[in-house]
C-alpha cells in the first residue's frame, strides 16, 4: 500500500480564517512601521532642537544688546540737547544784556549830545531875559524879542529841556548854585530870594544849575 495514499489529507483552511489572518498580519506591519519611521524621524530631528535653542538665545542676546545700544544713543542725544539748550539760554541772556547796555549806552551818548548842543544856546537864552529885563518904549522891539524868546523856549520844550524852579523855593543842592547868601527874619530859612540866572534839564538831567541868591 503506498504511503502517499496513506497520509491524512489536511482539513481545507475556512476563507473567513484565511482573511482575518491575513488581516492581523497586516495590522502587526501597520503597528511596526510607525515605530521604525518614528524612532528614524526622532533620530534624525533630536539632534537640531539645541540648534535652534542657540540661535533664538542669540538672536535675544544681540536683540537685547542693539536695544541698549539705543538707549545709550537716546541718552547720549538727550544730553547734548540739553547742553544745547543750556547754552542757547546763556547766549540769548547775554545777547539780551548786550542789547540792553547798547541801548543805554546810545541813549546816553544822545542824551549828552543834546545836553552840550542846548548848552551852547543857553547864553543866547540868557540875553534874551536880559533885553525883556530892561526897559524900553520901543514896544515893537520888545515884542520882537518876546517873540524870538517864546520860540526858543518852544524849541527848548521840544528837545525835552525845562527850566528849573527856583525863586521862591526852598534851596536844593542837587537843583540850584548858592552864589549869594542873604539874611531876611522873614524869610525861611534856604529860601531863595533872587535867581541869578535861569537853571535848566535835559529830561532828569542838570544839564545847568540855577544861580540863586539863598537867606541863611
Amino acid at each position: 500500500m503506498d504511503s502517499t495514499n496513506n497520509r491524512p489529507e489536511e482539513a481545507p483552511i475556512p476563507e473567513e480564517q484565511r482573511a482575518e489572518a491575513e488581516n492581523e498580519k497586516a495590522a502587526g506591519a501597520e503597528n511596526v512601521q510607525p515605530e521604525t519611521q518614528a524612532g528614524t524621524d526622532g533620530g534624525e530631528k533630536a539632534p537640531e532642537q539645541p540648534a535652534k535653542d542657540k540661535k533664538a538665545e542669540k538672536a535675544a542676546k544681540k536683540a537685547e544688546k542693539a536695544e541698549k545700544k539705543a538707549e545709550k544713543a537716546e541718552d547720549g542725544c538727550a544730553a547734548k540737547l540739553a547742553a544745547e539748550h543750556d547754552r542757547y539760554l546763556r547766549l540769548a541772556a547775554e545777547y539780551d544784556n548786550y542789547r540792553k547796555r547798547s541801548n543805554r549806552e546810545r541813549e546816553s551818548i544822545y542824551s549828552d549830545v543834546r545836553a552840550d548842543t542846548v548848552t551852547q544856546f543857553l547864553p543866547v537864552y540868557d540875553n534874551l531875559a536880559r533885553a525883556l529885563e530892561q526897559s524900553t518904549a520901543d514896544e515893537a522891539y520888545r515884542k520882537g524879542v518876546e517873540m524870538i524868546m517864546t520860540q526858543f523856549k518852544d524849541i527848548l520844550g521840544r528837545m525835552g529841556v525845562t527850566e528849573i524852579e527856583a525863586l521862591g523855593r526852598k534851596f536844593d543842592p542837587a537843583l540850584h548854585n548858592a552864589v549869594m547868601h542873604d539874611e531876611d527874619e522873614t524869610k525861611g530859612e534856604g529860601e531863595i530870594v533872587q535867581e541869578l540866572q535861569k537853571g535848566f534839564k535835559l529830561g532828569d538831567k542838570v544839564i545847568r544849575f540855577a544861580m540863586v541868591k539863598v537867606v541863611n
